[in-house]
């Protein structure tokens, strides 16, 4: 569940914190409040693009934090893992994003620096959103086909499929490369042999760059080299009055300290150790003096095998590994055009084998999405049943099409409201008030199946009211059984479904309008429940209404 969202100098937020609870929590407020600045907020912890214009005005940065309790934090734990970020301690995930006026931001996962992608990674695991843009995403044929394999858990089958597709895809595209003919051909070949050339000529293969690098700097720096060594030697043991000979006089000061305290010796030995530890670094430094080699020559070789270097690391690769590799790659794609034929006939064979095993992979995948559809059905149509379709119909259908990067298959969700209306595609239904209730009872339906633990609705609600609300929060109270559910809502049917209620509401102090989220409950949540009924002039009335709907709630 998601424990703390923390929010500071974002838009009209100056500094908010809310603890949610397990279950429904909803979150009213009036229109401008800063609900859906929640909402962006944790966005931003999800991955989703970063505008400085939401810093808030006179503030040089905005920081989001949330805290979520896993029960199960396997899976979050092993994508840490991979990313060399220490894991959940007993299943605290803490997610921390910051968004500088001046462009640098920052992000840490368990206090560890972290990627965008990082997030977005972590959000597919952790958090499902839904606002009300996505009921134009519902109509598109590629999201149903999403939302199918969500529900059938398709995710292996898919995966597999895919890794096929890519291999055919590959396959053609090394075969139509091989099937040039003509001067163009001609020309690669030519410019293929006089890549593999230049890097060959180079004699890469055991070459240090780094060692060739230092060896280089010192070449290139030998006589000040020299210089310095004798300098310091002489300043160590070498010169007149050098440090070695000032500590044999100091030895000879602590030798008769010793016989006076017995912490003398002690002092005596560290001194002696001293000198040992001066005489080898003299000695050390001399023998790098020798290795020194001030030829002008062997200076000129280094910099023309730079320089050389340098060159290849232009075209070819950031560093000699890289290098060497593409030389490999290079000698592989020359092979295979002098010996065309030969590997053309090998390609076809393997994309024989390929489309084979991509159909079969299709095939199989077709069955499970069958299957998977006849009980999409069943769930979504009992969900719309309790949102107020008691005679609604609903299809999850898929047809057969060209092989594609998905599989073999479209998607396409009928639906009928109403009693002796014609199944139609969902596409060509005009009721946003239908399709939210739609997307509404698919989410449920997937409630029961996936992983992801918190789900968040933003006005989920819309273009409906009366019973319809009420059905809504019910129905959104039933998936909060098995899920942590944010809901921003508008209707007081909703909030009074709600495990949890959060009011957002704006202040002003100092001169300076803010926002503050806090939990109401008793009085004050039926206050603003009331406030939901009949405005800000509530009357014994609307109260009465307001006890009424949370009693039975």
């Amino acid at each position: 569940m998601l424990q703390l969202l923390r929010i500071r100098n974002f838009a009209i937020v100056e500094d908010v914190a809310a603890e949610f609870e397990p279950g429904l929590n909803v979150i009213t407020g009036e229109t401008g409040a800063g609900k859906s600045i929640l909402i962006g907020a944790l966005n931003l912890l999800l991955g989703e693009r970063a505008d400085r214009q939401a810093i808030r005005s006179g503030e040089d940065q905005c920081m989001a934090q949330a805290v979520f309790q896993l029960g199960d934090p396997e899976r979050a734990n092993a994508l840490l893992e991979e990313l060399g970020i220490e894991p959940c301690e007993e299943g605290a995930l803490l997610v921390q994003r910051t968004v500088s006026a001046a462009g640098a931001g920052k992000i840490f996962v368990n206090n560890a620096p972290a990627t965008v992608q990082t997030l977005k990674t972590l959000g597919d695991l952790l958090v499902d959103m839904h606002g009300p843009h996505d009921h134009q995403s519902l109509l598109r044929a590629d999201f149903q086909l999403d939302l199918l394999d969500a529900y059938g858990g398709h995710g292996s089958a898919l995966a597999a499929y895919r890794g096929l597709y890519a291999g055919l895809a590959a396959a053609n595209r090394e075969i139509a490369a091989l099937r040039g003919s003509g001067p163009d051909l001609d020309a690669q070949r030519d410019l293929l042999a006089y890549q593999i050339r230049e890097i060959e000529e180079a004699e890469l293969v055991g070459v240090d760059e780094t060692a060739l690098q230092d060896e280089h700097s010192t070449a290139a720096n030998a006589q000040r080299i020299l210089e310095l060594i004798e300098g310091g030697r002489q300043a160590l043991t070498e010169g007149d009055g050098c440090a070695f000979d000032t500590l044999g006089f100091a030895q000879k000061t602590l030798d008769e300290l010793a016989g006076l305290t017995a912490q003398g010796a002690e002092w005596l030995d560290e001194a002696r150790s001293i000198a040992i530890r001066m005489q080898e670094l003299s000695d050390t430094l001399n023998r790098f003096a020798q290795s020194v080699d001030s030829d002008s020559r062997r200076l000129e070789w280094l910099e023309a095998r730079m320089a050389a270097l340098f060159k290849l690391k232009r075209k070819y690769g950031s560093s000699v590994p890289e290098i060497v590799a593409r030389l490999d790659a290079l000698k592989t794609q020359l092979y295979d055009m002098d010996h065309r034929e030969e590997r053309l006939s090998e390609l076809t064979a393997k994309r024989m084998e390929i489309e084979a095993r991509l159909r079969e992979a299709g095939l199989a995948l077709r069955r499970a999405r069958a299957k998977s559809a006849n009980a999409l059905t069943r769930a979504v149509a009992a969900s719309l049943r309790d949102l107020g379709f008691p005679h609604g119909g609903f299809a999850a259908q898929t047809r057969e099409c060209e092989p594609g990067p998905s599989g073999m298959d479209e998607a396409e969700f009928g639906f009928a409201p109403n009693v002796g209306e014609a199944m139609r595609p969902l596409r060509k239904i005009a009721s946003s008030g239908e399709i939210s209730r739609v997307m509404l009872a698919i989410k449920a339906a997937l409630a029961a199946h996936d992983r992801i633990p918190v789900l968040v609705f933003d006005e989920v609600d819309a273009n409906v009211g009366g019973e319809m609300g009420v059905a809504i929060g019910e129905k959104l109270a039933a998936v909060a059984e098995r899920r942590q559910i944010l809901c921003i809502t508008h209707l007081p049917q909703v909030a009074a479904q709600g495990t949890t209620h959060w009011v957002v509401e704006k202040q002003v102090r100092d001169g300076r309008t803010s926002a503050r989220i806090r939990p109401v409950a008793g009085k004050e949540r039926e206050a603003e429940i009331a406030r939901m009924l009949g405005g800000r002039r509530a009357s014994e009335i609307t109260r009465k209404h307001a006890r009424e709907m949370l009693r039975q709630a």
